[in-house]
């Protein structure tokens, strides 16, 4: 197995992104690094009225985010593992989807202040699904502030993260589809993602397994 010491689960909200990395950081012996985006006090306040409280719903993420780089880079001196749930460049597909031009001016010279160097993934995983998908599943896991989400956010921002990982090169890519197959609760789902994660190499790379009995 190549050594993976930074691996990043990525996707739009839904697709399961959370409890993977929570399962791949125990498989792994990994420390586990979260977005914590129940921590963000104007999230609720976002699903309910977007336009109104964008900005600072993103300008905490950016600062959060910030803060969590910053330890991370501390905790390199010791070379631990750890997996996270979200990857850094995703906060300006958030900024760009979410703020007009004067807020997304205002928050670029944020971003340049703070100076941000986020570390390179030695592998990113990125899980798609179709919007239906999410939205089933976002109903199923049941947070209040997420049942507003409607079908025409999902599809803006799941295309966002088709057009960041097409250009996406920093990192090995593997690009997974949750259509089928079930990360969260199947055993025999996850222990062939796992196998496929040790064994990747450079460049980008697919996992779409058929589902079972097929």
């Amino acid at each position: 197995m190549r050594e993976l010491r930074h691996i990043v689960v990525e996707g739009p909200i839904g697709v399961g992104k959370t409890t993977l990395a929570r399962r791949l950081a125990e498989s792994l012996g990994a420390d586990l690094m979260l977005e914590r985006a129940d921590e963000n006090p104007f999230l609720e306040r976002f699903y309910q009225d977007p336009r109104g409280a964008a900005f600072p719903t993103q300008l905490y993420f950016l600062m959060q985010r910030a803060e969590q780089m910053r330890a991370l880079r501390q905790s390199d001196l010791f070379q631990p593992r750890w997996v996270a749930d979200f990857l850094f460049d995703k906060d300006r597909v958030f900024a760009e989807l979410n703020l007009d031009e004067q807020e997304l001016s205002l928050y670029d010279k944020v971003y340049r202040e703070l100076a941000l160097e986020a570390p390179t993934p030695d592998l990113v995983i990125y899980l798609q699904a179709p919007v239906d998908v999410l939205l089933r599943r976002i109903a199923q896991r049941g947070l209040p502030y997420e049942q507003g989400i409607s079908a025409d956010y999902l599809n803006r921002l799941c295309e966002a993260y088709i057009q960041l990982f097409y250009h996406y090169d920093r990192s090995p890519l593997l690009i997974v589809n949750c259509r089928e197959i079930n990360l969260v609760d199947s055993d025999r789902d996850y222990e062939m993602l796992l196998d496929r994660v040790r064994s990747i190499g450079s460049g980008r790379h697919y996992f779409n397994p058929a589902p079972l009995g097929l």
